[in-house]
């Protein structure tokens, strides 16, 4: 069952690039429970829509994003940590905080898990962009299909 509006977001393992190169395991809740996050989950990093359209939009939009109250902005990939800094250097996303769900235990714990073998990626996240304030999920939108409009920065801009 997917996780909903009202529901806290999940605990479990994640993990983010350490200061020191090396993957640094961390608790979603820690990461995600405090404060106003707004987090977008993408298929893969790297991939056309993600690197074309969904993360440039976060990227653009940092100021407008911070003047609405968001503390933290975190994107989540099935990804590597490594993939998910090289990722974050290559979109100068340096102030959004990437998180790398390379086990896909978040996504599971989501219930927003995809086959994407169609397209030689596995299992991996649907895309979604949620706004959680201290730990509770107040909106949650998922893209139907393989579009990316429910789910940009401006359409999360007007649901602040």
């Amino acid at each position: 069952m997917a996780v909903t509006t009202g529901s806290q977001v999940p605990d479990v393992q994640v993990h983010v690039l350490g200061e020191d190169g090396r993957p640094a395991a961390k608790s979603s809740r820690e990461l995600l429970g405090t404060g106003k996050v707004v987090l977008f989950a993408v298929p893969g990093a790297f991939t056309p829509g993600c690197s074309r359209i969904h993360l440039p939009g976060f990227v653009d939009n940092q100021a407008e994003l911070k003047a609405k109250g968001v503390d933290v902005v975190a994107c989540i990939a099935t990804n590597d940590p490594w993939v998910m800094h090289a990722w974050s250097e290559a979109a100068g996303a340096q102030a959004i905080l990437m998180i790398s769900d390379g086990t896909g235990a978040f996504t599971e714990a989501m219930g927003l898990t995809m086959d994407g073998s169609a397209f030689g990626l596995g299992r991996r996240s649907q895309r979604y962009a949620a706004i959680i304030d201290n730990g509770v999920f107040t909106s949650i939108e998922v893209e139907p299909g393989a579009g990316i409009e429910a789910t940009t920065c401006s359409a999360v801009l007007t649901r602040l």
